[in-house]
């Protein structure tokens, strides 16, 4: 799909969840780009080292709460949004600049929960990759081709692929986690469905939308 960006080099930038300039998070950067040269190999032990080595708290049944890049590297686990603000930051470190995309998925078209990406700007082009984590059924790769994703959004099942690239984490995700204190808890009671409409990859602060439990698609819960 076409991705809707600003320049890429806004998408460098450290915030207070995106903390690529956090010591931490830094440090792993620079280890990461001392064993990878190049810019897409880099890329790629980024994704991979989050992919396979921050548990997805659903899997792991982990109540611990993490949001920041820097949460999320010391506790080894967070939801997809958590992972791929640490796949971000660790990008943006070394000048690899990276944003974040948002999926609408769903089991059956009437249950939805919004689902984390990450968009990396490379070869002069946006790549969408997915840090979620594997397990049996789901198979996210790196890849600058073909698009291999934890989920393909299906548009005849209510499903969409959001075609902004976010230079911060949209407000929806972050007031989903205010006050959160138990990430199976916030499960829940306080996932997104959905993003608001949107014309601007850099949105204005919106309410958020939340399903309950037993409005969560089945993907999303731990088997």
């Amino acid at each position: 799909m076409k991705l809707r960006a600003s320049d890429p080099r806004e998408y460098l930038r450290a915030d207070e969840i995106v903390d690529g300039s956090h010591p931490e998070v830094a440090a792993l950067a620079k280890r990461l780009r001392r064993e990878h040269a190049n810019d897409v190999s880099f890329a790629a032990a980024a994704f991979g080292f989050v992919r396979d080595s921050i548990q997805h708290s659903w899997d792991a049944q982990d109540r611990r709460v993490t949001l920041s890049a820097t949460e999320v590297l010391r506790e080894r686990v967070g939801l997809c949004y958590s992972k791929t603000h640490l796949l971000a930051a660790v990008l943006r470190a070394e000048g690899v600049p990276a944003g974040l995309c948002y999926q609408r998925l769903s089991d059956d078209g009437e249950r939805f929960a919004l689902h984390g990406l990450v968009a990396i700007h490379l070869h002069g082009s946006w790549h969408r990759l997915d840090p979620r984590g594997n397990k049996p059924g789901i198979d996210a790769q790196f890849s600058l081709d073909t698009e291999r994703l934890a989920w393909q959004a299906r548009p005849d099942h209510g499903e969409r692929d959001y075609p902004d690239v976010f230079i911060a984490p949209h407000p929806t995700v972050l007031a989903a986690f205010t006050d959160a204190r138990d990430m199976l808890a916030l499960c829940s009671a306080g996932l997104p469905s959905e993003l608001p409409e949107t014309s601007s990859p850099e949105p204005q602060p919106l309410e958020p939308l939340t399903v309950r439990r037993d409005t969560l698609p089945a993907k999303f819960l731990p088997e």
